[in-house]
């Protein structure tokens, strides 16, 4: 999960947070199909799967702290930063265990599917997000 960070922060400085969205969407999006695709028994496409969640995991988490910190005033952007911190472990948690509770409900593949949708759905946000940084950052 933090091996491709520094490849992400590049890539955010080089195409823009938005871009980067799309890209930690699209990713996320792949893992949930490999996820939920899988047959069981499959090492192969199961570690693919969890190789893409990491990495779709960084990018995210990158890119939003990106947004983050080009939408927030220098005077409270270690406060808010930190808030993010703790909003983000917050729902690590919170998914972790919720993860837990739909794979006892349901199946694997279900919780893939659900977790791709998810990170399908989350993307616009993430680009107004970037977009309202970005005219937040221009000079007037």
């Amino acid at each position: 999960m933090y091996l491709p960070a520094p490849l992400a922060g590049r890539l955010v400085d080089q195409f823009g947070a938005t871009a980067m969205s799309m890209v930690t969407a699209g990713t996320l999006l792949t893992a949930g199909v490999v996820a939920a695709l899988a047959p069981g028994q499959s090492l192969t496409l199961i570690t693919l799967a969890l190789v893409l969640l990491g990495v779709g995991w960084s990018f995210g988490l990158v890119t939003g702290t990106a947004i983050v910190t080009n939408s927030t005033p220098l005077a409270t952007r270690a406060k808010v930063q930190g808030l993010v911190d703790v909003a983000v472990a917050t729902a690590g948690a919170v998914g972790g265990l919720a993860s837990g509770l739909v794979v006892a409900a349901t199946s694997y593949p279900i919780l893939a599917v659900l977790c791709g949708a998810l990170a399908f759905v989350a993307a616009p946000a993430a680009i107004i997000a970037a977009r309202k940084s970005s005219a937040c950052s221009r000079p007037t």
